[in-house]
């Protein structure tokens, strides 16, 4: 299934742009996306923390993707 992945913060920077667009398996989890990520962006594993969000909710890594999702990717937010 082809996803288009929402970039947010730094990791706007790591995509070189506000989102990327990825093909994965159709039963592919949160955590096979995160695993993608860190292989086709090495800079992503730099970050301390980073979630992902399915459908505007923090998603578990068990979480199955569906082609449809708005999945966006968010960088650690530090505050003041």
């Amino acid at each position: 299934m082809n996803v288009t992945i929402l970039a947010f913060g730094i990791v706007k920077e790591l995509f070189n742009g506000a989102s990327a667009k990825m093909e994965l398996p159709d039963d592919a989890t949160v955590a096979a996306l995160k695993n993608r990520l860190e292989s086709d962006c090495p800079g992503i594993k730099k970050l301390r923390s980073y979630m992902v969000a399915v459908n505007n909710e923090y998603a578990d890594d068990s979480l199955v993707l569906r082609a449809q999702d708005e999945i966006a990717v968010i960088p650690p937010v530090s505050g003041g």
